[in-house]
């Protein structure tokens, strides 16, 4: 008899997503869908009662074709219908999206001529297929700008790559519209060009835009760095009243960031400044401290995943003190540390207006925090989002948060996963959202070596709030009676409570593998990371 082992492959699952992954991508679609956006100018913005009922049916339709498609292969792992879902769901978002806001029975519908004078106003090319454009191409695609009488105010270029004789076509038709544009968006149009290229493309845009009087401005996504700002030197240098500034994922380093700061006359009008994504570092941040010190009417800053270290951290929050209209702050993923913490803590104060905030990934620990907290508890009253995941907290900073969150009653979304808070932390907070709090959506404490008593304590709370949609205690020590009641507790409604597949029962890591020789994955995980992304694709 042979006994030797034998080697058997392990088939893991993808399909069918469980309920709360079906539910994390409504409400990812909500987002998208509620998101302001160069689409949603043009079309018109959903309310999130609307965009919330869409989604639900989206995700019905998608599911249901991405399942008879697995039914055809049941032999199949299902990526291919996890494909076909997220393929499908993000077709019918655009299709709602160009639809528009529907008529209302209370008569607050937008009009139908003002949707069409929208379109007329409006010029977009970002809806097909992301591809290289030229010369013959650009004539036929920009022949609308061309024609007499000519309305548009708003162009959008993004997602096609403009080789030097496009941005030559280009050039004839802007020239003669550049005194009526107000919106541009650039945003992704020389992807893939050699630099040299690329950077003549960019001055050619530049020239024939010198002049415009824009509120709205797009270069994100072109991989800029200092000699792509000066290229839109021309361009940058005639703006003084732009409302809405992009530059993110464009190689911002201090020497870009500091040319951005010369080259623009003005920013008193500025409202939103987004610099996501960049390779700004504090030097970087010292100038871009710079220009928001001359934005009083900033309403939302993003100055994200840019490297921006304590000395940078501490100029942005000496910076924001003259921002007293900020109602979205993100710095998140950067490394701040505590002694930026504490400088942004006394700036916060001044926010009274603030909604939005996220500082998530700051190594900010548990005094940046308390300070902070006691900041926002003095100036945001209705703040509605609070982010403060990966900044090694602890139950000592939970009387600070809770304090925080009992003393306001409009938060939507807390997260504070990636930490340590324990038992003792989440008792708290879920006490400080025991009373009120109706309109809480999502509650994050994943991995924070919570306990059978902490998860109940949150379970119980957070399953009566009447528009509650997701609770995350995955990646923590909940004992096997621990997560079988707290599934009780959301018996009514399962798909409230997240996956607990990453939970460990026995308070360590457990990196064995199971008796079948297959790591534990968890499969809604992996689904999960294939539907992250899902975004509005701009194709057909």
């Amino acid at each position: 008899m042979d006994t030797a082992p034998r080697n058997r492959t392990i088939s893991i699952k993808l399909w069918p997503p469980s309920q709360s992954t079906r539910l994390m991508l409504v409400e990812r679609m909500t987002k998208n869908l509620t998101t302001p956006s160069i689409l949603s100018r043009k079309y018109g913005l959903l309310d999130k009662v609307e965009a919330e009922e869409d989604a639900k049916k989206i995700e019905t339709v998608a599911y249901e074709a991405a399942n008879q498609h697995f039914e055809k292969e049941p032999d199949g792992d299902g990526s291919s219908a996890v494909q076909l879902y997220a393929k499908e769901s993000s077709k019918l978002m655009l299709e709602v999206i160009k639809r528009g806001p529907q008529p209302k029975e209370n008569g607050e519908a937008v009009k139908s001529e003002e949707v069409a004078e929208s379109q007329n106003t409006f010029f977009d090319i970002s809806g097909d297929r992301r591809a290289f454009i030229e010369g013959e191409e650009a004539t036929e695609l920009l022949k609308p700008l061309g024609e007499p009488g000519s309305k548009y105010t708003k162009i959008c270029f993004s997602n096609r790559s403009f080789g030097l004789d496009a941005a030559r076509v280009a050039e004839e038709y802007l020239s003669a519209l550049k005194d009526q544009l107000t919106e541009v968006d650039l945003s992704d149009f020389v992807a893939g060009r050699p630099e040299t290229e690329a950077l003549e493309v960019m001055t050619i845009f530049s020239s024939v835009l010198d002049g415009c009087e824009l509120r709205y401005l797009n270069l994100s996504d072109n991989a800029l760095g200092e000699k792509g700002v000066r290229a839109f030197g021309s361009l940058l240098k005639s703006q003084g009243k732009l409302e809405e500034l992009y530059l993110m994922n464009d190689g911002i380093s201090e020497e870009a960031a500091q040319a951005v700061c010369e080259l623009i006359p003005s920013t008193e009008k500025l409202k939103v400044l987004q610099f996501h994504n960049n390779m700004t570092g504090d030097e970087g941040a010292i100038a871009i401290s710079q220009l928001v010190r001359n934005s009083p009417l900033l309403e939302d800053f993003r100055c994200s995943s840019t490297r921006v270290g304590s000395e940078g951290g501490v100029a942005l929050a000496e910076a924001l003190k003259v921002c007293t209209h900020i109602k979205k702050l993100d710095l998140r993923d950067n490394m701040f540390g505590v002694e930026a913490g504490l400088a942004l803590s006394k700036t916060l104060p001044g926010f009274g207006n603030l909604i939005e905030v996220y500082l998530s990934y700051l190594n900010l620990e548990d005094e940046g925090v308390i300070a902070l907290a006691e900041a926002l508890k003095k100036s945001a009253t209705s703040l509605q989002v609070l982010e403060m995941a990966g900044n090694d907290i602890t139950a000592k900073a939970a009387p600070a948060l809770a304090s925080l969150i009992a003393a306001g009653d409009s938060i939507t979304k807390l997260n504070l996963s990636e930490n340590e808070l324990k038992d003792d932390g989440a008792i708290l907070l879920a006490q400080a959202l025991e009373q009120g709090h109706a309109q809480l959506k999502e509650v994050d404490l994943s991995t924070n070596a919570i306990r059978r008593v902490g998860a109940r304590a949150l379970a119980q709370i957070v399953v009566v709030k009447p528009g509650f949609q997701l609770l995350n205690i995955d990646g923590n020590f909940i004992s096997d009676e621990g997560v079988d009641e707290v599934k009780v507790i959301f018996k009514s409604s399962p798909a409230k409570l997240g996956p607990l597949d990453d939970n460990d029962p026995e308070g360590e890591d457990d990196n064995e593998e199971d008796e079948d020789g297959a790591s534990n994955e968890d499969e809604d995980d992996e689904l999960g990371s294939k539907l992250k992304g899902l975004e509005i694709k701009h194709d057909d």
